[in-house]
């Protein structure tokens, strides 16, 4: 129940109109459709309801799978990259790709939705975002998390409740094999009930939060739930 980017660009140019021309308006109300719409999302959201998993002879051709970075070229991981797990929890940890590779491995293949209106179809195998939880040892105040990349500070904020979803995945492998740098290696995040730009790439930080936070598309207009 997303509003697709054209049409909320198209309400805007209409509330342009509508207000006269005025910027501050034209935000004021454009902020409130967002929060309606998210709003409106989150309620119908369930965490039972998953994402149809695809044969493999859905499969989109690599070389066909678009890839994106924030950074100015692609990023590359840091020596002895590392993903830190921070925020209300009672054991922080610092994790290299080898424990996640240890830890239980859930795949899928299921289709990716762009917020531009392509769609393709992947297979990710990774650790999902609840075992990190469970790891960590959740504070009970925790709504929120928050994930962060070295891809030029790219990050993005999530509800608990998404972030909790069994097709939530820490993925370190994509169609068979370790990810690639153009999507997003070492580990990304990837999630089949949510659009693209909320699977932030180049993890580098996951933080459980008990407040709201935003991302980086977010605070240029996306929508914050964007789910699927």
């Amino acid at each position: 129940m997303v509003i697709a980017r054209r049409k909320f660009i198209a309400a805007t140019a209409a509330m342009t109109l509508l207000t006269g021309c005025k910027p501050h308006a034209v935000h004021a109300v454009a902020s409130l459709v967002r929060e309606a719409n998210d709003n409106f999302e989150e309620l119908l959201f369930s965490p039972e309801r998953l994402a149809p998993e695809l044969p493999i002879s859905l499969q989109t051709p690599d070389k066909d799978f678009p890839c994106y970075f924030h950074s100015a070229s692609m990023p590359v991981a840091p020596t002895n990259w590392t993903l830190k797990v921070g925020g209300l929890i009672q054991h922080p940890l610092i994790l290299r790709l080898d424990h996640l590779l240890a830890m239980p491995a859930t795949e899928m293949r299921v289709r990716h939705y762009c917020v531009d209106g392509w769609s393709a179809v992947a297979s990710w195998r990774g650790v999902r975002v609840s075992e990190i939880a469970r790891l960590a040892g959740l504070d009970p105040r925790v709504k929120y998390v928050e994930y962060r990349s070295f891809d030029n500070g790219y990050w993005s904020g999530w509800d608990l409740a998404s972030a909790m979803h069994p097709q939530t995945i820490l993925a370190y492998e994509m169609n068979g094999r370790p990810l690639e740098a153009n999507h997003g290696a070492p580990l990304r995040l990837y999630s089949a009930i949510k659009l693209g730009y909320k699977s932030v790439k180049y993890l580098s930080e996951i933080n459980f939060l008990p407040n709201k936070v935003g991302g980086y598309w977010e605070e240029h207009g996306f929508g914050w739930f964007a789910g699927v």
